[in-house]
């Protein structure tokens, strides 16, 4: 496995995308005789038992580190591939702004495509009648994705993920307004180092933090068997005040995640990009995956008014599927162990790997 970004210098965010670096199936669109490595869109709408249709009107936005050059040809070959319907600049479906939410100019390749390509993927995974918005911060820097993030919703998204992170420190409460938009449902991957300090954007309060699970096919009456992943990030804020939604007994301050969804890149969805040094068919991962992906089933279900905050998740929690094994502590040089505590282990109920639990249809959102 390989992530995607490197890590992040001070001031500056890195994506969240993992990717198998034993997996490349070639370029070109693929048959549905002849699928590419990776799960594909039915794959995931019966994992979570989302329907087929819905979402119309809805735009979700992701957004991203500089420009994919490549982002609206590659998303038409993924499309293609899975029989979803065209979404490009033509029909009105897929727009490509700056920062400042302009045509252009457009901001230099920073290097993000694979991360550009997982999020559009994931989002037309899940929602494929959904308008998709990229707005490509100018800089590589926290102050200017966070203006990114103001311009989507300026531009009519309801709905926008946010795939990057940085451990959270007292220097970034002042970006915090900019991800408090009621009315508009903001979702951040919750990291993928496993248990330790939690990430921002994904500790603020206004913001759906979205955590991740190892996805297999089962012979169980689900047809899927699902646990935390041990890379997915979880943490307890020491600057954020715990809302008042949030009821987990060992966490003081804010405790991330919300939600879950599939983002081991070993059980992986197919991802397709040509703007890198190996194009073509990837099997990715990461809360690169899951954010986008929980952002498209809360456009499915079309009602991002209610998410002003992860509270709606709280309220509706026995409608997801709860996951009870696996654990992110101590699984890496930066994680560190909790022993049983949910903070790091998937218990039933709330914990912090994986939130609530992960979509079992849209009832929850």
């Amino acid at each position: 496995m390989s992530r995607v970004c490197g890590a992040a210098a001070p001031g500056i965010a890195r994506c969240l995308a993992v990717v198998r670096t034993d997996v490349h199936a070639g370029k070109g669109a693929r048959s549905a005789s002849s699928p590419p490595p990776g799960y594909g869109p039915a794959d995931l709408r019966s994992a979570y038992a989302l329907p087929a249709t819905g979402g119309s009107g809805q735009t979700v936005a992701v957004v991203d580190m500089g420009d994919d050059p490549t982002a609206e040809a590659d998303l038409a070959v993924y499309r293609a591939t899975y029989g979803l319907p065209p979404c490009t600049t033509a029909n009105g479906c897929f727009r490509k702004v700056n920062e400042q939410g302009a045509a252009g100019p457009l901001p230099p390749d920073f290097g993000w495509d694979v991360e550009i390509s997982l999020d559009l993927d994931m989002a037309s995974a899940a929602c494929s009648a959904c308008r998709l918005l990229l707005v490509e911060s100018d800089q590589p820097t926290l102050q200017d994705l966070a203006a990114a993030v103001d311009s989507a919703v300026a531009q009519g998204a309801n709905e926008v993920s946010n795939s990057y992170g940085a451990e959270e420190s007292g220097d970034m409460q002042p970006l915090e307004t900019h991800y408090n938009h009621p009315g508009v449902a903001i979702l951040a991957g919750s990291g993928d180092g496993g248990y330790g300090v939690p990430n921002y954007p994904a500790v603020f309060p206004s913001v759906i933090a979205v955590g991740g699970t190892t996805l297999n096919k089962a012979t169980n009456t689900r047809g899927w068997r699902e646990s935390a992943w041990k890379g997915t990030s979880s943490g307890c804020s020491a600057w954020i005040a715990k809302p008042s939604w949030q009821h987990d007994p060992n966490c003081p301050g804010r405790m991330t995640a919300d939600v879950a969804a599939n983002a081991d890149p070993q059980t992986g969805p197919a991802v397709y990009d040509t703007d890198n040094q190996q194009p073509g068919w990837l099997v990715g991962g990461g809360t690169s995956a899951s954010s986008p992906f929980i952002a498209g089933v809360i456009a499915l279900a079309g009602n991002p008014q209610s998410f002003p905050n992860a509270s709606y998740l709280y309220a509706h929690a026995n409608a997801l599927h709860d996951i009870t094994t696996g654990g992110n502590g101590g699984n890496s040089i930066t994680a560190f162990d909790c022993g049983g505590d949910y903070q790091c282990n998937a218990l039933p109920g709330y914990d912090g790997p994986t939130g609530n639990g992960t979509p079992n249809g849209i009832a929850a959102f």
